[in-house]
């Protein structure tokens, strides 16, 4: 046994990511693949000099073996459930031909059929790589500090959530979490995509697996490793690839039947011609040939490469598509309803204004400190806001009892044996002056009774103007604005990003009675959200998007497409990329019918020869993978 001891690696630091090459050859079709080609040449090279039978047979045999054991067995097995899988007939009619004296036609289908499947596996792989090297970039190891102030190196898996790390310059973050002290720069595009590093400083959040620039900070947990960002991008990818769209759905429901056809077909032309006095050799090689071209292996493979190829492009962009039904579904969208704040707002709204209200006797401070401990159990980007504006003004925030958020309305809890409440104003009145300026207003209330209004100011998205713009092109519809903000605000902002349809004051219930009126127009929706309150009406749209940057974790479960890089720009072009991937599907089924039809006819008609049956059939197959393969490509990804 070999006592050499593994590098050492310091804690955090960036892992060796392994090459995709290795990756690709791990693949067990792949391999087999590989191990069925190279006996099939050189078997072909022995035969055309003459080599005996023996040497070259072996090879041939060995082919057969390779590339063909697997699909042989999965086809055994779908028999067993009474099913008549395409893969069965492929190896049928190999062994067919090595059975009427053409060994090597018949491994000539076997090493394509065998390639065409690598492909597809292949494709699934990407998919699956494009986001899953995240894991590899998570730390094994983090530094918790004790009670006591001391540094101790554990596993990542064993952080608690409110434990506190130390990370260093140049480390990786070990877990979600809140720094609370220290400022640095933080590279975060393992995550969100983006180049440049982001500025941290306390009160902002950090994310696991993503590097450390220059300064030292402290952060306290926040979630469990496996309900970290990455790895919920990571099971979500893995949900993508199981899933099938229903295109693919539909093409496998026709197959059983088609595959019986085939084989039923094969029979009448084999046994036909005998009737009519031909050649028992000459029948039964017509009666393969047709097998194999008439199988519909190229219209199996027409549908699920492309549509994994797309959820792999959007994924390496921070696009999470969780199925390939899903990506099918946004290339069909005509509608888009979007929420205002933090989604197309930039989800960093600031405190403009606090304005106390006659006779309450409190103090700014107060009011602030009683709103703040409220709103400080809240997920929504207007809560970030009140806290901020707290801490920037160092007050103590008192603990809260009976917390409940209202969705659509604001938060109330008990603080001090008082319930606070901050919420929508119930009266125009109070807040009409800073409306008009628009800002959003809430109200701060004490047992029921309304004791100040806040003002909140939050900007609109750098791209959100073009997003608007490239969804609009793309469906024919100026998308329309949702949200439970006031009137003046809402078209304010929608008058800067190009929206003409503004619906404002609504509560979660409203925007989803919208999304359904416009589902029982026969409307396609695309809902883009990112709070508790957009939940319903992204679960009830044909597709629903959230922002999960700055998403709740409700909308994040609920939502079909999760946008991790915060950049809305990036919800017309993965629509885009689904309208790409409709047209190679579309493009492969009528590939792949043409390309049976003709070899069918052909063969039924005159004489087509097994070698050029086998080379139409099977080359159209892995034309049609590789066609799904390009989506893969940078250049399929466009604004």
């Amino acid at each position: 046994m070999s006592t050499t001891s593994a590098p050492v690696v310091p804690v955090g630091r960036p892992p060796a990511v392994p090459r995709r090459r290795r990756r690709v050859f791990a693949l067990p079709e792949v391999r087999w693949a590989v191990a069925a080609t190279v006996a099939f040449l050189l078997g072909l090279a022995l035969d055309l000099a003459g080599a005996p039978a023996w040497a070259w047979g072996a090879l041939y045999a060995t082919a057969y073996v390779c590339g063909g054991w697997e699909p042989a067995w999965a086809g055994l097995l779908a028999l067993r459930e009474r099913t008549l899988d395409v893969d069965l007939l492929m190896i049928v009619a190999a062994l067919g031909a090595a059975a009427i004296g053409q060994p090597m036609d018949g491994a000539l289908l076997i090493v394509i059929f065998a390639t065409s499947g690598a492909l597809e596996a292949l494709a699934t792989a990407r998919t699956e790589d494009s986001v899953r090297g995240l894991l590899d970039l998570t730390p094994e190891t983090a530094r918790r500090i004790g009670a006591n102030g001391a540094e101790e190196v554990v596993p990542v898996a064993e952080l608690a959530v409110g434990e506190v790390i130390l990370v260093r310059p140049g480390e990786r973050v070990g877990a979600d979490g809140l720094v609370l002290d220290g400022s640095s720069d933080v590279d975060e595009a393992s995550i969100t995509g983006e180049p440049l590093p982001v500025a941290k400083h306390a009160g902002n959040q950090v994310f696991a697996a993503t590097v450390n620039g220059t300064g030292v900070l402290r952060v306290r947990v926040e979630r469990d490793a496996s309900e970290s960002v990455i790895a919920r991008i990571v099971e979500m990818v893995e949900r993508a690839s199981r899933t099938k769209a229903p295109a693919q759905l539909l093409i496998e429901k026709i197959e059983q039947r088609y595959s019986v056809g085939v084989v039923v077909a094969t029979l009448a032309v084999f046994t036909i011609p005998l009737l009519w006095g031909a050649e028992l050799t000459e029948a039964l090689l017509r009666a393969m040939t047709f097998m194999i071209v008439a199988s519909p292996c190229a219209v199996v493979l027409a549908t699920m490469p492309p549509l994994l190829s797309a959820i792999a492009n959007a994924g390496r962009h921070g696009v999470l598509v969780k199925s390939a039904a899903v990506m099918q579904q946004l290339g069909e969208v005509d509608s888009v309803v979007v929420d205002k704040t933090g989604t197309l707002t930039e989800g960093a709204p600031r405190l403009s204004a606090l304005r106390l209200l006659p006779g309450t006797g409190f103090t700014e401070e107060t009011v602030l400190a009683w709103a703040a401990a409220v709103e400080n159990n809240s997920e929504h980007p207007l809560a970030e806001a009140v806290v901020a504006a707290a801490r920037a003004r160092g007050l103590d925030l008192p603990a809260v009892e009976e917390f409940k958020a209202l969705p659509g309305i604001g938060v109330t809890g008990v603080v001090g044996g008082a319930t606070i409440t901050v919420a929508r104003p119930r009266h125009a009145g109070l807040v009409t002056e800073l409306e008009e300026l628009g800002e959003t207003a809430v109200v701060v209330e004490r047992d029921g009774h309304p004791i100040a209004v806040l003002g909140i100011v939050d900007q609109a998205r750098g791209d959100a103007a073009e997003a608007v713009a490239g969804l609009t092109a793309l469906t024919g519809a100026r998308p329309a604005l949702l949200t439970g903000d006031n009137a003046r605000a809402a078209e304010r902002l929608a008058g800067e990003v190009g929206i003409t349809d503004v619906r404002a004051g609504l509560l979660p219930q409203d925007k989803l009675d919208i999304v359904q009126e416009h589902a029982e127009r026969g409307r396609k929706v695309l809902a883009i959200g990112d709070g508790v309150n957009d939940a319903p009406a992204l679960t009830a749209a044909h597709v629903g998007v959230a922002m999960g940057r700055v998403g709740s974790d409700v909308a994040l479960k609920a939502a079909d497409v999760v946008v991790v890089r915060d950049e809305l720009a990036a919800v017309p072009a993965v629509v885009s990329l689904s309208r790409r991937a409709r047209r190679v599907v579309a493009q492969n089924l009528v590939l792949a019918g043409a390309f049976i039809t003709g070899l069918v006819l052909w063969d039924l008609i005159g004489t087509l020869p097994l070698p050029l049956g086998v080379l139409g059939h099977e080359g159209s197959t892995v034309l049609v993978g590789l066609n799904g393969l390009r989506l893969l490509r940078e250049s399929a990804w466009s604004r």
